[in-house]
């Protein structure tokens, strides 16, 4: 039986259908990537999914006992409290008693005398319902995720936000896993986590994504929401984009074939019209129905045509900072760091949240000075800069306001074009064009503000995270524009399979304000990294082996060296055997010396015999004594 499935769920928005009648079948162990344009519907799906919204037609099952968890791409406003509580939220009573605990153990710190016997009543609970686990997926999934659980969300970073709420939908242990563009705002090193998470956790998924090397490794289904329909491909992502292409080639031919008949049997109803009264009545119901369905055709949607606007040529140096250094008080961001950018240089810069990659960009662009070291700039520049968090955009006014604020003409390479055509360039219909950027999507959103970059000439395009929100065709295209633009680009950005297109080097974050330069994309700072990780590695097992064999050598040295207790004591007794040995063998000798022995009728045989075997004994005595002087050192 599915987890979760719709039947014939359609919904509208302002007459406009944005869902028609989708069938979808979830079930155990699938990783299913939703894929369609921005404004295909995609949200709308995942929320009706959730429960959030509900369908015109049709209805949203979820089986008995299932839990769904939703990671939405919009970020609340209404949320508030501490990390902890927040990220405890999902998890119902384990997740109360968690919370409690949590807090008992921040007020014992305090010196608070009720705490200890609060924490007490709250371990016995947790220990019934068996919630230790919980504790520890909360403090694994927020380390990773780089957020301090003691941290208020009210006053967190949109960024950071997002990854409070993803950590909440990932320790909530779902059997469903709804997660709407989960790679936004995560670095590399998150991303590449989060991919091995979800295979690992077993966790059915439902994901939409832009990122197409975590898409290509994660799902095992694709599914496809376009012009309102739902179509299953049940394949991987490079085998969907072949049979995509052939779908969509036939399906043109059709279109085609069905336009030539529509265009003749019209010229037979202008033409022939007696005959329509009276012989061919059916045939004109044919084309009235043939009418309709044309009418009724919804067209793909149309591509992206973006063109960067280019300025003259720059300088061909066009940066150079040389042994830079720059720190927030005690906190080391850049140390001694140089680099050269000259003109058509493509140079992506990647690390961790917060490790400095936009601190690095304002210290090229002089909107911040180092602490040491000096940046110098070419001639001829015209720089434009592109603002991840959209700070460029004034939400209140139209996207038409927004690209350009005056005027109803824009220049793109000393051509003339009316902004209603330029922004349908962008995928923005007449009527869209004309609405305030505070309703648009996010995708949307990256689309107005690169129209509006694009429409002013560069030769150094500065690029924050690009790549959020956009679909991944007009990704393919952004793409395209920046590998073709002749000036020079820097580009923040965390999708590897954009990186490996687009730059030429990469300049990477190591932490404790390391910062260095590497030839090619992600693919190439990944296999210089393993390189490195298994020279250490090496060197490593290298070091551990001969630490082993000097232990080893000074075990045995040890050995040789430190008497036994029995050796011990016989080192003791030698010394008093030997003496005695020694006296008993000159007694003898004196005996057998004195010429009136042999009268006295002893056996002289004997007596030499007995003193032979002393003699010998001494000798070994003598050598053990001296065996065990040496080893005792």
């Amino acid at each position: 039986m599915a987890l979760v499935s719709l039947q014939n769920v359609s919904l509208s928005f302002v007459g406009t259908p944005i869902l028609e009648n989708l069938n979808l079948q979830i079930e155990k162990n699938q990783r299913i990537c939703l894929l369609g344009r921005n404004g295909a519907g995609k949200t709308t799906l995942m929320r009706a999914l959730a429960g959030e919204v509900k369908p015109d037609s049709g209805f949203v099952q979820t089986g008995q006992d299932v839990k769904v968890s939703y990671f939405a791409q919009n970020i609340p406003e209404s949320l508030s409290g501490s990390v902890f509580d927040i990220v405890a939220g999902g998890l119902g009573a384990r997740g109360e008693l968690i919370c409690r605990y949590h807090a008992a153990e921040l007020r014992l710190k305090n010196n608070s005398a009720e705490a200890a016997d609060q924490l007490h009543e709250v371990r016995e609970q947790i220990d019934r319902l068996e919630a230790w686990k919980c504790l520890e997926d909360i403090g694994r999934v927020t380390s990773r995720m780089s957020i301090d659980c003691d941290w208020l969300y009210e006053n967190l970073s949109g960024g950071q936000r997002r990854r409070v709420l993803l950590a909440a939908a990932l320790v909530s242990n779902p059997d469903v896993l709804l997660l709407d563009e989960p790679t936004n705002h995560l670095d590399i090193e998150t991303i590449a986590w989060l991919e091995d998470f979800l295979l690992r956790s077993g966790i059915t998924i439902l994901f939409v994504s832009h990122d197409r090397m975590l898409l290509r490794r994660l799902a095992n289904r694709i599914i496809e929401l376009d012009r309102g329909r739902l179509y299953d491909w049940e394949c991987n992502y490079d085998t969907f984009l072949q049979r995509r292409e052939e779908v969509l080639a036939a399906e043109l031919k059709e279109w085609e074939r069905f336009d030539k008949k529509l265009a003749q049997e019209e010229v037979w109803i202008r033409k022939g019209v007696k005959a329509r009264g009276t012989r061919n009545e059916g045939r004109v119901k044919a084309l009235k129905k043939m009418r309709e369905e044309r009418r009724l055709r919804r067209r793909h949607t149309g591509k992206v045509n973006m063109q960067i606007s280019q300025a003259a040529d720059s300088g061909r140096d066009v940066i150079e900072a040389e042994n830079i250094s720059f720190a927030y008080g005690d906190k080391k961001i850049i140390d001694n760091f140089s680099l050269m950018v000259n003109r058509g240089d493509k140079i992506g810069i990647v690390g961790a949240n917060g490790c400095g990659k936009t601190t690095l960009v304002k210290l090229l662009l002089g909107q911040l000075q180092p602490s040491a070291g000096e940046v110098k700039y070419g001639t001829r520049l015209e720089i434009v800069y592109f603002d991840q968090m959209r700070a460029q955009l004034d939400e209140q006014k139209t996207v038409w306001e927004n690209v350009l604020p005056n005027g109803d003409t824009v220049e793109v390479n000393g051509r003339n074009i009316h902004i209603i055509t330029y922004l349908q360039n962008f995928l923005f219909t007449s009527e869209r064009a004309k609405t305030r950027v505070s309703v648009l999507s996010g995708g949307e959103r990256n689309r107005v503000l690169l129209a509006r970059l694009f429409a002013t000439p560069a030769n150094l395009l500065v690029l924050d995270e690009p790549t959020n929100d956009l679909d991944i065709e007009t990704l393919e295209l952004l793409e395209e524009l920046l590998v073709e633009f002749s000036g020079t680009v820097l580009l923040i950005c965390h999708d590897r399979t954009f990186l490996n297109n687009v730059v030429s080097s990469t300049v990477v974050f190591a932490g404790n304000g390391e910062v260095r330069e590497i030839v090619g994309g992600y693919d190439d700072w990944m296999a210089e990294r393993r390189a490195v990780e298994e020279a250490d590695r090496r060197s490593v097992e290298a070091e551990k082996a001969m630490t082993q064999q000097a232990a080893r050598a000074s075990a045995s040295e040890s050995r040789q060296q430190k008497l036994s207790f029995k050796e011990k004591q016989e080192l003791q007794a030698l010394p008093v055997m030997i003496e005695k040995a020694e006296a008993e063998i000159s007694e003898l000798q004196k005996r057998l010396a004195d010429p009136t022995f042999y009268k006295s009728g002893e056996n002289a045989g004997q007596l030499h015999n007995h003193l032979l075997e002393l003699e010998e004994k001494l000798m070994v005595w003598l050598e053990r004594w001296e065996e065990l002087e040496k080893k005792q050192g």
